[in-house]
């Protein structure tokens, strides 16, 4: 009985979300092709507005292709910033070196050793 009941929750879920109504369109539109076609999934999946298999293959492809290019660019992007961080800090350092000459040369100016 619960399975009978749970199979009979399904079907009205399916109904009131309208796909038994979106596969009987597609399926009737299968049955009045005059040729049918190779892959009846196929033409299903293009009737729902999903791409087709040599579609998805290319769009699979394709983010394969900009998945590469992305790693790439982060890697560089990844670098730079490691480069522009260590010429911030040799410029701090050069920096602070710079000012303790300065002092000296001060000091030195002053009278001190």
């Amino acid at each position: 009985m619960e399975k009978e009941a749970k199979k009979e929750a399904f079907r009205k879920y399916l109904a009131s979300s309208g796909v038994l109504d979106a596969l009987t369109k597609v399926l009737v539109a299968l049955y009045e092709e005059n040729e049918k076609p190779a892959s009846a999934i196929e033409f299903i999946q293009h009737q729902l507005g999903g791409p087709t298999v040599s579609e998805y293959e290319k769009l699979q492809a394709e983010k394969a292709d900009l998945q590469l290019k992305y790693d790439e660019l982060l890697a560089a992007q990844r670098d730079t910033s490691r480069e522009l961080e260590e010429l911030r800090n040799s410029q701090q350092t050069s920096a602070g070196s710079k000012d303790s000459d300065i002092a000296n040369r001060e000091t030195l100016k002053d009278g001190g050793f």
